[in-house]
Order: structure tokens, then C-alpha cells, then sequence
């Protein structure tokens, strides 16, 4: 097992070869379609994640239903949440969806808490990687609660366009992106396209002056 997957992991495939033991020893490799329900509010997580290949999309949300994408875990990463649930032996406050088929490595609670304790490299790695990922949940925190919604989603569009200048998606979408309003978002999309800096269609947005939301997004 361990050739198959921990290679893909650099900082693990440096630790000795006993530490190594300890996280492979139980290990499971799992396939998750698109779509499936990684974990939920409510309950307890039973393993740490390692992702090989795949998105696995972390969201919440509100009880009114609003929703906000918090952050992507994509090959190579780990999961924040589970990782800080594990350690507090709490419950999940988020929901993970896979967003692409997922290839990922379980390995189980007890293996996890065994390996914190008894290897240094492992107990390194776990706490640089929640750090670095606390960091980014911050930003986002910081873009919803201070940046205006219009630079955001000037952003955002130029994050998601093809090199042809279109980005597929739906404002109910851009809204999930955002943690907005899908009537917010629509607003200000309209008034984007009656600048000419996009045009509108099913689906789909077409970036007609990128260089104009460029400028948007980067304003003070």
C-alpha cells in the first residue's frame, strides 16, 4: 500500500520508515462518485482524508439555506475540517461534497491519534498543513465580511473563465461562490453587461472586456 498512495504525499514519504508503518498499517483506499456526501453537519469524523486525485468541495449552510463555498481540497491536500475534528473529538459543522470523482486514503481515528502522538514528522506536517489551511479559510472570511460584493464577483468570474473568455456558470452558482444572494448577484451581473464588460446567456457568461473587470477587481 504504501507505494501505491504516499509518494503522492512528499512531506509523509520523508517521514522514517516506522512512522510510515503507523499510517499505512490501516489504511483504506476509497473511490467516491461525483456527488457524493463526504461528511455532514452533525457527524463524527472517523477518519483523516488524504486526497489522491478529485475535488472535494467544503461548504455550509445557514438555516435560512443560504450557502458558501468555504474552501476546495484537491490531490495532494487534506481536509481542515476533518483534521480539526479529529483533534477536538467534535462534530462536523460543515458539509463535504465531492465535486469531481474522488481517489482518497482513509486512515482510520485511532491510526491518526497513534501517529500525533508518536511521530514528530507526522505531528509537524499535520499542524503546518491546518495552519496554511486556516489561513486561506481566514481570507475567505475576510472577502465576505469586507470586500465588496462587486469585486468579488469580478474576480471570481476572471478565476473561472476558459481561455475563450467564457465562464459556464449559472448566477445561482456564482451566488453558492460568493455567499450571496442569487438576486444580488443577478443585479450586479446585469449591470456588468450594460457596461458591455460581459453578455449574459443560458449558463454561461461571456467575458467582453476582462481587461475593465480586471480593474474592478484590483480597486481600493
Amino acid at each position: 500500500m504504501t507505494e501505491a498512495w504516499i509518494d503522492r504525499f512528499p512531506d509523509l514519504a520523508a517521514l522514517p520508515a516506522d512512522d510510515q508503518r503507523l499510517l499505512t498499517a490501516n489504511a483504506a483506499t476509497v473511490a467516491l462518485p461525483a456527488g457524493t456526501t463526504v461528511f455532514a453537519p452533525g457527524v463524527a469524523a472517523q477518519s483523516f482524508l488524504l486526497i489522491l486525485d478529485g475535488t472535494v468541495r467544503v461548504q455550509q449552510v445557514s438555516p435560512s439555506g443560504r450557502e458558501i463555498v468555504l474552501y476546495r481540497v484537491t490531490g495532494g491536500e487534506t481536509c481542515i475540517m476533518t483534521t480539526a475534528c479529529l483533534l477536538s473529538d467534535e462534530e462536523y459543522s460543515a458539509e463535504g461534497v465531492a465535486e469531481t470523482e474522488v481517489q482518497a486514503v482513509a486512515i482510520p481515528k485511532a491510526a491518526f491519534e497513534e501517529s500525533i502522538a508518536r511521530s514528530p514528522g507526522f505531528r509537524r506536517l499535520v499542524f503546518a498543513d491546518y495552519s496554511h489551511r486556516i489561513s486561506d479559510l481566514m481570507h475567505v472570511v475576510e472577502e465576505v465580511a469586507f470586500e465588496r460584493l462587486d469585486k468579488r464577483l469580478a474576480q471570481r468570474l476572471l478565476d473561472l473563465a476558459a481561455p475563450d473568455g467564457t465562464v459556464p456558470v449559472t448566477h445561482q452558482d456564482l451566488a453558492f461562490e460568493l455567499g450571496s444572494a442569487r438576486e444580488v448577484v443577478g443585479r450586479l451581473l446585469k449591470e456588468l453587461e450594460r457596461r458591455g464588460w460581459v453578455a449574459l446567456a443560458r449558463g454561461r457568461i461571456e467575458l467582453r472586456q476582462p481587461d475593465r473587470l480586471k480593474e474592478l477587481a484590483e480597486r481600493e
